[in-house]
């Protein structure tokens, strides 16, 4: 079972946790925005961006520490910045170690994030995009999420390998 904090002081033990969690699912072959083979280094300047937005009050993080206290999970809770759209909130870099994957952590991860957003001011739906051709849908889609769109061959995961961006929402109304 995890513990889960919503917005962490950013420490440089936590930022250093966050990008090591970040490299290490990156080269378990996860999908979180790389593709293996990264290394700290490569990753770090996507987490800056996030953390560039948590400190712009754009982006919030919630993350999962295992019985040990160590971070094993993230998710990042970024906020529309258009006037119209400003009642959902977008689900980024959900991620659980690879060495706790198999546990139901992620199901835990996700309904702490679902928990986190129905204490945040107006947010009545929750937007989620994962990489196809890899069975995440289905696991989505068992945590209550429904896809909604789907973008053909828009991320390239390889030469010749083109996944869909697959669109999911999960509504707190």
């Amino acid at each position: 079972m995890l513990t889960f904090d919503l917005d962490p002081a950013v420490t440089p033990a936590l930022r250093d946790s966050v990008c090591d969690l970040w490299t290490d699912v990156t080269n378990a072959g996860g999908a979180v925005g790389f593709l293996p083979p990264v290394t700290p280094e490569d990753v770090r300047p996507e987490l800056v961006r996030h953390l560039v937005a948590m400190a712009e009050d754009r982006m919030r993080l919630l993350v999962g520490r295992d019985e040990d206290g160590r971070v094993a999970a993230t998710a990042f809770i970024g906020f529309n910045s258009h006037r119209l759209m400003r009642h959902w909130a977008s689900v980024y870099t959900v991620m659980v170690h690879p060495s706790h994957q198999g546990k139901g952590y992620g199901r835990e991860l996700l309904a702490a994030v679902e928990q986190a957003a129905r204490g945040m001011d107006g947010i009545r739906g929750l937007r989620l995009t994962c990489r196809g051709g890899m069975g995440l849908e289905r696991f989505y889609e068992s945590c209550g999420y429904k896809e909604v769109g789907r973008v053909p061959d828009a991320i390239r995961a390889g030469e010749d390998d083109y996944r869909d961006d697959v669109v999911l929402w999960q509504s707190l109304g």
